[in-house]
């Protein structure tokens, strides 16, 4: 048998199998054009907050309904609510914004440069916007209780406990959203499963460590409402390392990003 030819004696790829490539990406993904088109920028920045309202209102809202309903939810279907909803928005209009929904996940796909660094503080305003509005929503609904769902460390955590736990909790989910958006093993529509599912995961054992947040929105909105940021450092200090932990681990079992799909996942194609 004959040994293969080395890499460098390969014959270059002919410029119609590349022109192909990239008409055929144009289809499944969209134009770099579309991605850039400013004139849809404000369709993303209503996206984003629209996706984190719906997220923080089921998020919050489980302790606040808990509260009010006298415990008929249950800390296993709290936790479930919120994976199930992040699923949902990421099928419904992932397509427009990436349904980042999360700071923490702005701030990887940037780091990733599958997204542009002049759209992050856009993106993160109204990622708090739409958290907060969820919580005063629910506050003038059914009133200022079950602390309007805010995330905290639980009974004997030390903050620097809760701290580490989102820290790592945060590291896993960038990771699975990073993987699932890679050209490498883009999975499509079945990502929000996987996201959906860590969420659910993530919050059935280590919320009643740090409530299993992961997300510096989902806990700006309560801590706004209840005028109360004492843990709040807790909630941003862990999910952006644990975020910039993820990017470098997809560096070492991806490379660089920038791919077609990984743009396509963060920044939407409407």
């Amino acid at each position: 048998m004959s040994e293969q030819s080395p890499a460098s004696e390969r014959a270059p790829e002919r410029p119609e199998a590349i022109e192909r490539a990239r008409a055929w990406y144009a289809l499944e993904f969209g134009s770099r054009a579309d991605f850039d088109d400013p004139s849809r920028q404000w369709k993303r920045l209503f996206a984003e907050a629209l996706g984190t309202f719906f997220l923080v209102l089921v998020a919050a809202g489980a302790a606040v309904v808990d509260a009010k309903s006298n415990g008929a939810i249950g800390r296993s279907a709290a936790v479930t609510a919120p994976g199930l909803m992040v699923m949902a928005i990421i099928l419904f209009m992932g397509a427009v914004s990436g349904a980042h929904l999360n700071p923490a996940v702005t701030l990887a796909f940037a780091a990733r440069r599958d997204f542009p660094w002049r759209r992050v503080p856009g993106y993160v305003l109204l990622q708090l916007v739409g958290a907060t509005i969820a919580c005063l929503f629910l506050w003038g609904m059914l009133g200022k209780v079950g602390g309007l769902g805010a995330t905290e460390p639980g009974a004997d955590v030390h903050s620097w406990q809760a701290l580490l736990m989102e820290l790592v909790l945060t590291t896993g989910l960038v990771s699975v959203i990073l993987g699932t958006a890679s050209s490498a093993q883009n999975v499509g529509a079945f990502s929000a499963l996987a996201v959906g599912g860590y969420i659910v995961l993530a919050g059935l054992w280590a919320s009643p460590i740090s409530g299993a947040s992961m997300n510096p929105a989902r806990s700006f909105g309560p801590d706004l409402a209840n005028g109360d940021f004492a843990d709040y450092w807790v909630y941003v200090i862990g999910p952006i390392v644990g975020a910039m932990a993820a990017v470098g681990i997809a560096y070492v079992l991806r490379g660089s990003g920038g791919d077609i799909g990984g743009i396509k996942a963060a920044r939407g194609a409407e």
